[in-house]
């Protein structure tokens, strides 16, 4: 319940702070006095939407700050948000506007502590509920209807509702699952194709040595060089070993030293490893000659054979421009995407198996839907009934009422499209509510509904902002007596016109703008204020006003007649 809101510089309200109590609370004045700038203010502490607009000119902050009475619901949330209790009794939520050139920013506190919007959304529908006949587009709403329901459906409903939001969660992941699978299985195949490609291109290309590349090189400068290279290996031979202009040798003049140290050994023992040095170098010039005249004669021109070279060494940088850049890179390549094509080949999770897990799980969500839409059935059944019975004492005992349940693709809130449903007059069709209720009727509806609601866990605090515009003294009479029953579970803060309403209120405040002077009485400013009308004198008048406008002997007659009566229908209520 709120007990109490303080206000400092929102709109035209410079310091305000009301005090509400138990029961139904009514706040009247003139049309723009300022009521809903306070019903604004409570909107605004409980997280709603503000811009710039709501900070009073001239200022650069505002201040909304509304006490709440503790109850289990509250204190339990507050010990899951792990803020501490102030008072054993209330809860102190505030919230704090400032604009600059460029911005605005706002800090809500619950018991001084920061928190942020989505934190204040989880509290703001267990403390105060705000209707106005504006709502005509919440009540157009589908998921907002839907909502409704399954609130008056009650726990049962509500667990199932959950089991649907499991199983849809459930069925859109194996269905995500399956897409994806199905776009990996298009890239695999493409994958597939690519990989086979190249694994039998360099299959075929035969790539087992990683020196290849230069031994062919090589190879191919020797092909293309034996004359050169026969000529030059004839004359190492003959510069070694045997030449035909008896020109002496590399080894006739290794020979002729040899013989020399043969001497000198015979007379200077000490020369003896010289004499094998020259005779190692005798044995080693020869051995050389030998194969430098084999090598020689192994020489020969081999046109094929350069050919094939030529063409493998072309195949080769074919394969390294592709695969390489280097022939050991391309070979590497070889070997990784072999295991990539196995790997390909050897999916574990076919598309088949996906499949049925997503047919298994569409399954199971429809059957939990459908028992939602079951569900949701009966609880329709009962609220048809309720809501015509709280219409009756309104003035609408000959409406009819449906709560039209379609079916749409399953949603993790169930298969059904609800629609509400209305007549107001015998023998016109049934049409949806907001096409066809009038303003008061949409008012009156609203209020019944809120009393479908009244027993359902909601808000402890109601808030109706003008949902008697456009209504007749039978019709307010009516509404006056429905808030009157609904405030006996739930405080009530109401916006009025009409007295038969404001006389029916535990407390009864008056608005009104009041012009004052400032800064020495050389600036005037417009003020909103509020009083409380706790006697019985103060009452009258303003009842008179609201009745008539006026203020005479009929005027404070019919006050108080009706003040009488709401006494006595509380009495009889009671």
């Amino acid at each position: 319940m709120l007990l109490c809101l303080r206000i400092e510089n929102f709109a035209l309200i410079d310091q305000l702070e009301l005090d509400f109590g138990a029961g139904l609370n009514v706040l009247t004045g003139e049309t723009g006095a300022g009521k809903s700038i306070i019903l604004d203010a409570i909107d605004a502490v409980l997280g709603g939407k503000v811009s710039s607009r709501v900070i009073r000119t001239g200022t650069s902050r505002a201040l909304v700050e509304g006490t709440f009475s503790i109850n289990p619901f509250l204190a339990a949330w507050l010990n899951e948000q792990e803020i501490d209790l102030i008072d054993d009794n209330a809860v102190v939520i505030s919230r704090e506007i400032t604009v600059t050139v460029s911005n605005i920013r706002s800090r809500s506190r619950v018991n001084g502590v920061l928190v942020n919007r989505q934190i204040m959304g989880s509290l703001r529908d267990r403390l105060v509920e705000i209707t106005a006949q504006g709502q005509t587009v919440q009540v157009g709403q589908s998921a907002q209807i839907r909502d409704w329901l399954d609130l008056y459906g009650g726990d049962s409903l509500m667990q199932q509702r959950q089991k649907v939001a499991v199983a849809f969660s459930a069925y859109n992941f194996a269905h995500q699952t399956l897409e994806k699978r199905r776009t990996s299985e298009r890239e695999r195949l493409q994958q597939l194709d690519l990989l086979t490609y190249q694994v039998q291109e360099l299959s075929t290309a035969n790539l087992d040595d990683p020196q290849e590349m230069e031994q062919l090189t090589q190879e191919m400068q020797r092909l293309n060089h034996v004359v050169d290279l026969q000529q030059m290996s004839y004359k190492v031979y003959q510069a070694l070993y045997q030449n035909e202009d008896e020109t002496p040798t590399a080894a006739d003049l290794l020979g002729d030293s040899e013989g020399i140290l043969n001497h000198i050994v015979e007379f200077d023992s000490r020369m003896q490893p010289m004499l094998e040095l020259v005779r190692d170098a005798v044995a080693a010039v020869m051995e050389v000659g030998r194969q430098i005249s084999i090598y020689g004669e192994s020489l020969e021109a081999d046109p094929q054979r350069l050919e094939e070279v030529e063409e493998r060494i072309r195949e080769l940088k074919q394969i390294c421009r592709k695969y390489g850049p280097t022939l050991t890179e391309a070979i590497a390549y070889y070997e990784r995407i072999q295991i990539e094509l196995a790997e390909l080949n050897n999916h574990e999770q076919s598309i088949e198996t996906l499949e049925q897990e997503e047919k298994i799980c569409l399954e199971y969500l429809n059957e939990v839907s459908q028992k939602l839409t079951q569900l949701r059935l009966q609880t329709a059944a009962n609220l048809e009934s309720h809501l015509l019975a709280e219409l009756k004492p309104l003035a609408m005992e000959k409406v009819k009422f449906q709560v039209e349940i379609t079916p749409t693709s399953p949603t993790a809130m169930g298969a059904d499209k609800i629609t509400f449903m209305f007549s107001p007059n015998p023998g016109e069709p049934i049409q949806p509510l907001t096409e066809i209720a009038s303003g008061g009727e949409m008012s009156r509806f609203l209020l019944a509904l809120k009393a479908c609601f009244n027993q359902h866990d909601g808000a402890e605090t109601m808030v109706f902002d003008e949902i008697d515009v456009g209504v007749s003294g039978r019709v307010a009479q009516s509404i006056a007596e429905k808030l009157h029953q609904l405030s006996q579970s739930q405080q009530v803060l109401c916006v009025t016109h009409q007295p038969l309403i404001a006389a029916m209120a535990d407390r009864h405040f008056r608005v009104d703008k009041q012009v004052i002077n400032k800064n020495g009485n050389t600036e005037q400013r417009t003020v909103v204020r509020v009083t409380s009308l706790d006697n019985l004198s103060t009452r009258r008048e303003e009842l008179a006003q609201l009745a008539g406008g006026k203020s005479g002997n009929e005027a404070i007659a019919f006050a108080e007649s009706l003040l009488r009566q709401a006494t006595n229908h509380r009495q009889q209520e009671g």
